[in-house]
């Protein structure tokens, strides 16, 4: 599982490398996967806009888990986040982000993002919808701290500077994933 989502991770990494701009020009295509990679993660980090990020909700599959364990489980995930993020001129959002809230068992679960997300907003300049990855690492006590990575679908609706996102996080075997997750943010 863990080389399946490392996979997973390089792919999402290397895949978004393509629509990497660099000064307002695409990156050639015979630049190498991994410098593409390189410049669409500087192009964030060097020009990218400062958001803050909420979480809002988790949900346990109630199809999945006992209700004595759903008793039991936290689905207010306290907790904050900042990122920095582009617009790569493709109707696309790229950012890096450094999310931490409460978990399930109400313990801190960092997580440490690259996301990139198509925009359709129609004929509105206010409205748009959004879909897209993100791809990282997180971390849980339960499994003693050590980094695991991470790769989610990202839906979404954005109303002018504020966004609201949701994910899905499959199940993981007995009693673990299948939890729905929804944070908003806001890019300054």
């Amino acid at each position: 599982m863990k080389i399946w989502t490392a996979g997973c991770f390089l792919f999402f990494a290397f895949s978004s490398a393509a629509a990497a701009e660099n000064n307002g020009y695409a990156v050639p295509p015979e630049v190498s996967l991994p410098k593409r990679a390189a410049a669409s993660l500087s192009d964030i980090w060097n020009g990218g806009r400062p958001e803050l990020y909420l979480p809002v909700h988790t949900w346990h599959n109630r199809a999945c888990y006992p209700s004595s364990k759903i008793d039991k489980y936290n689905e207010s995930p306290w907790g904050a986040g900042i990122g920095k993020y582009v617009y790569d001129g493709t109707d696309a959002r790229k950012a890096l982000v450094f999310i931490t809230f409460t978990d399930s068992n109400y313990h801190p679960q960092p997580l440490l993002l690259y996301t990139y997300q198509k925009l359709w907003s129609g004929d509105s300049d206010i409205f748009r919808f959004s879909l897209g990855y993100m791809a990282g690492f997180t971390t849980r006590k339960e499994w003693h701290w050590f980094p695991v990575p991470a790769a989610l679908p990202i839906l979404g609706f954005d109303i002018g500077r504020f966004s609201f996102e949701n994910t899905y996080v499959p199940g993981l075997g007995t009693n673990g994933g299948n939890i729905w997750f929804a944070w908003s943010s806001w890019r300054f």
